[in-house]
């Protein structure tokens, strides 16, 4: 006797995430945002110019974010020679070119990655080698793979928590902080949700930073408030980083 009943679709493995209170709202709100920003008809006449400020902001910011802040302005004047500054800005310029890469090997993309932001300050035996054995970061990564399959759910959860989850191991000497937001940025273009790298969420997380390390400090504990405080930041600051967007685009 053959069984009829239509097949169940799998359970992605972030699943019992949305179930927190808040976390299935805040994601849908930030892709809509996101939506929103990148259907602004100025993108059409003058995509270069705003992808190129919105890769200024995203790196002075996530430099920021790791204890190398500058003005913006002396940045774009290019008088700021700070490694830690030109180490955001290298990995900013790489993204597009380092996304596939990052779908069919983040390991390898990772590594990339921290070359570009650490060079100047760890040394260099140090350059693109996890303080964390390999294994040990490829279980962090293991859902960039589930999602390849289709079973890895949302993109915005899986960034969210691939960004916190390479911050609170530390898995980079240096400038880890830049690695796992770059991460988080190659997620969302990889998988098409900003696939032209153009959603400031970098800047969003430099806005809101006291929530962001305050947050990215919870999601450790594993607790569901602590865990719940992380994604709901996280759709928070994708928001925040689609309306900077915006207002670069406005301006063009």
């Amino acid at each position: 006797m053959t069984d009829d009943r239509p097949a169940r679709a799998p359970e992605h493995a972030l699943a019992h995430l949305l179930d927190l209170p808040g976390v299935a709202d805040a994601i849908a709100a930030a892709r809509e945002r996101i939506d929103e920003a990148l259907r602004h008809p100025a993108l059409r006449r003058k995509g270069g110019q705003i992808a190129a400020e919105v890769s200024l902001r995203s790196a002075v910011a996530s430099a920021a974010l790791s204890g190398y802040a500058h003005p913006l302005d002396e940045v774009r004047a290019g008088t700021v020679t700070d490694p830690g500054l030109q180490g955001a800005l290298r990995v900013a310029g790489a993204l597009d070119s380092l996304a596939p890469t990052w779908r069919i090997a983040p390991p390898q993309a990772l590594a990339k990655v921290h070359v570009l932001a650490a060079r100047g300050l760890v040394s260099d035996d140090e350059l693109g080698r996890p303080t964390r054995s390999q294994a040990s970061l490829s279980l962090v990564l293991r859902r960039v793979v589930e999602l390849s399959r289709g079973t890895g759910g949302p993109p915005i959860l899986l960034a969210a928590v691939t960004h916190a989850e390479l911050l609170s191991l530390r898995a980079f000497a240096g400038p880890n902080g830049v690695v796992a937001r770059a991460a988080a940025r190659l997620i969302l273009i990889s998988t098409g949700v900003d696939p032209r790298g153009l959603i400031a969420v970098d800047v969003g997380h430099r806005l809101r930073e006291p929530e962001y390390v305050g947050a990215s400090g919870a999601f450790p504990t594993g607790t569901p408030d602590g865990v719940r405080s992380w994604l709901r930041h996280y759709g928070a600051a994708l928001e925040a980083g689609a309306a900077e967007t915006l207002a670069v685009a406005a301006a063009s």
